[in-house]
C-alpha cells in the first residue's frame, strides 16, 4: 500500500507541477502574443474602448485596408520612421559593447583568477561597489568631457558608458569561471611549452567556452535593453531601438503613433527570442559550471 500511495503523490505532483509551469508559460507569454497579434491591426481596432473584441475581429482593419490584417504599422515605423536606422545603430552598440566587455572581462578576470595576491579581492569588491551605483551617476559623470569634447550625441559615448557599467559584472562572472579551472591545465600548457597567454588562449578559453557565452548574452541584454544612457547619450539620429519606441509614443506635447510603437516592439522582442533557444544549451551550462566551485 505503501508504495501504491508513494506513486499516486509522485504523480499528482507531476500533474500539478505541469499545470502550473503550463499556466506560467501562459501568462508569461500572453503579453508578447497579444502584442503581435495587434501590431497587424489597426490603431481604431487595437486600442478599442468601445469593445476589445474589434482587436481580435479587425472591424476597422478590414474597412481601413480591405482584409482582417496589415502590414501598415511596420511599414511606417520601419521605412516612415526610419526604425531601420536605429536597428542598426543598436546592432553596433550592442556588439561593439559584447566584444570590448568580454575581451577585457576574460582578461581581467583571469589575471584576478590566477594571481595568489591579496588585492585581487578588494580589486573585486570596488567593481562590485561600482557597478552597484546607479546608471544615472555615471551618465552625469560622463557628459560634461561629452560636452566639452564635442563627443555627445555619437554611438561611442554610449558604448563607452555602457561598457563601464557592464564590466564590473563581466569581471566578477567570468572570475567565477576561472576559479573552476584546476590551475593544473595552466601548468601543464606551460611545461609543454606553452607562454602564458598561449595556455590562456589555446587551453583555457576552450574549456570555459560555456561561461564566456553565458556572459557574453547578458552583456548583449544589457546593451540591447538599456534605455537610460542611450536616451541621454545619443542624439535622435543616432538613437537605438529601445528610445527609439519611446518616442513613438509621442508627448504631452507631441502626438505620437501608437501602432509604430507596437510594429517596433515585436520587431525588438522577436530576436530575444531567437537568441535564448539558440544559445540555450550553453546558457543553462554556463551558469552551472559558474554557480558551483570544485
Amino acid at each position: 500500500m505503501s508504495s501504491v500511495t508513494a506513486q499516486k503523490r509522485s504523480n499528482t505532483l507531476v500533474i500539478v507541477s505541469t499545470a502550473l509551469v503550463a499556466l506560467w508559460l501562459i501568462v508569461a507569454a500572453f503579453p508578447f502574443l497579444w502584442t503581435l497579434w495587434g501590431s497587424f491591426k489597426v490603431q481604431a481596432d487595437f486600442f478599442s474602448k468601445a469593445d476589445w473584441t474589434h482587436a481580435l475581429s479587425g472591424t476597422f482593419t478590414e474597412e481601413a485596408t480591405g482584409g482582417s490584417f496589415t502590414g501598415r504599422a511596420y511599414y511606417g515605423a520601419w521605412f516612415q520612421e526610419d526604425f531601420w536606422r536605429a536597428a542598426l545603430n543598436t546592432m553596433i552598440v550592442v556588439v561593439s559593447v559584447v566584444v570590448i566587455s568580454l575581451t577585457l572581462g576574460t582578461l581581467g578576470g583571469y589575471a584576478l583568477a590566477r594571481s595568489g595576491y591579496r588585492y585581487a579581492f578588494w580589486l573585486l569588491m570596488v567593481a562590485l561597489v561600482f557597478r552597484a551605483m546607479p546608471h544615472i551617476t555615471l551618465v552625469s559623470g560622463y557628459l560634461l568631457p561629452f560636452f566639452e569634447w564635442n563627443l555627445w550625441g555619437h554611438l561611442p559615448t554610449a558604448i563607452i558608458v555602457l561598457v563601464a557599467i557592464n564590466q564590473p559584472f563581466t569581471l566578477w562572472m567570468l572570475h567565477s569561471f576561472f576559479l573552476n579551472i584546476p590551475k593544473d591545465l595552466d601548468e601543464s600548457a606551460m611545461v609543454d611549452g606553452c607562454t602564458r597567454f598561449e595556455a590562456f588562449r589555446h587551453v583555457i578559453i576552450p574549456v570555459m567556452w560555456p561561461g564566456v557565452i553565458t556572459t557574453g548574452l547578458f552583456s548583449f541584454l544589457l546593451a540591447y535593453n538599456d534605455f537610460a544612457v542611450t536616451a541621454m547619450l545619443l542624439a535622435q539620429e543616432n538613437q537605438t531601438m529601445v528610445p527609439k519606441i519611446a518616442s513613438f509614443l509621442g508627448s504631452t506635447f507631441e502626438e505620437g503613433n501608437v501602432m509604430f510603437a507596437v510594429a517596433s516592439v515585436v520587431s525588438a522582442t522577436a530576436p530575444l527570442f531567437v537568441l535564448v533557444l539558440f544559445f540555450q544549451r550553453q546558457i543553462v551550462s554556463g551558469l552551472t559550471a559558474g554557480a558551483v566551485k570544485g
